[in-house]
C-alpha cells in the first residue's frame, strides 16, 4: 500500500476487506530485493536525521515501510540511537478550596472527531536560570497541540485562560466538549470554570495524585522535553518561544509520526477525519 502515511493501515484494510495482520505479513515478505544494505542504511540514517535524531526503530520502520527488527539491527550496527531521556517531573497546585470536577474522561483517550475532547496540563522549564511555564491543550482525536502559551508565572490568567482563549480561536469546540485536566488551581478556579461554561464545555479532572488519568498530556511534555528542551539552554523567553514554536508547529503537529494515529502526523489525521465527513 502506497498510502500508509496518509491513512491508518486499519482503515485501509477495512476498505479493501483484508486483515491488517495479513497486510503486515505481506509487507514483510515483499521487501524490495534489489535494495542493497548500503542503500537501506542510507535511508535509515536520513530518516533518523530528518526526525531531528528523535526516532527510534519503531518510527523509522513505520516511516520507511521496513520491518522493525531489520531497522533495529541496522541502527545498532550503524551506532545510531536516540539520546537517553532525562527524568520527567511535574507539579500540581491542588491545595485550594475550589470545587473538583468528576473524572468524566476516565482514561478514554480517543475521540471520533476533532474538538470533542481536549486535555491540558502545565509544565515548567528554565530560561536563563529562571522558571518559565508552558501550558498546552491537546485534542484527543488527532493528538494536535491546538494551543500553547509560555508564561513567567503560574496565574490562571497567564496560563490556562490564555491557552483556552487561543485554543477556541484555532479550533471551535463542539457543544459538550470534555475538557480534562489535573486538579490544579489554574483549572479549578472560578474564572476558568466560567470560561468553560460559556463555551459549552464540560470539565473533567484527574483523581488526586494519579498522573495516568492525564497520560496524553504527560506523554507530550515528556516528548517535548526529551526531544527539544533538554538539548538546549535558553538565554531569553523569546528564544524559548521560537524553539517551542518550531518544535510544536513546525514538527510535532505537522510531521512527527504518531503510533496512535497509525503512523500519521496530527495534521494528516485531521485531514483524514474531516475529509471523511465531506
Amino acid at each position: 500500500m502506497a498510502h500508509t502515511h496518509e491513512f491508518p493501515v486499519e482503515m485501509m484494510c477495512r476498505v479493501m476487506e483484508v486483515s491488517s495482520s495479513g497486510f503486515y505479513s505481506w509487507r514483510q515478505r515483499s521487501e524490495p530485493e534489489n535494495e542493497s544494505a548500503d542503500e537501506l542504511n542510507e535511508r535509515i540514517k536520513k530518516s533518523f536525521e530528518d526526525s531531528r535524531e528523535t526516532y527510534g526503530s519503531p518510527r523509522i520502520a513505520e516511516d520507511l515501510d521496513v520491518p522493525k527488527s531489520t531497522v533495529a539491527r541496522r541502527m545498532k550496527a550503524l551506532g545510531i540511537s536516540v539520546k537517553a531521556k532525562k527524568r520527567f517531573v511535574t507539579t500540581t497546585d491542588s491545595d485550594h478550596d475550589f470545587a473538583i470536577a468528576e473524572n468524566l474522561l476516565n482514561r478514554e483517550f480517543t475521540a471520533d472527531q476533532p474538538a470533542e475532547k481536549w486535555v491540558s496540563d502545565i509544565t515548567y522549564f528554565r530560561v536563563n536560570n529562571r522558571w518559565n511555564y508552558l501550558t498546552a491543550i491537546i485534542d484527543l482525536a488527532d493528538r494536535a497541540v491546538v494551543s500553547w502559551v509560555i508564561s513567567d508565572n503560574m496565574t490562571a490568567e497567564d496560563t490556562t485562560i490564555r491557552a483556552f482563549k487561543k485554543a477556541i480561536q484555532n479550533r471551535k469546540p463542539k457543544e459538550g466538549l470534555i475538557f480534562h485536566s489535573d486538579r490544579g488551581s489554574q483549572y479549578a478556579c472560578h474564572k476558568f470554570q466560567q470560561l468553560l461554561a460559556v463555551n459549552d464545555c464540560i470539565p473533567s479532572m484527574s483523581r488526586k495524585g494519579n498522573c495516568w488519568d492525564n497520560a496524553v498530556s504527560e506523554s507530550f511534555f515528556k516528548t517535548l522535553k526529551s526531544e527539544c528542551y533538554y538539548r538546549r539552554q535558553f538565554r531569553c523567553r523569546a528564544e524559548a518561544f521560537t524553539v517551542t514554536f518550531d518544535f510544536i508547529d513546525g514538527w510535532y503537529n505537522t510531521k512527527r509520526i504518531h503510533t496512535t494515529l497509525g503512523g500519521m502526523s496530527p495534521n494528516q489525521a485531521f485531514k483524514a477525519m474531516t475529509e471523511s465527513n465531506c
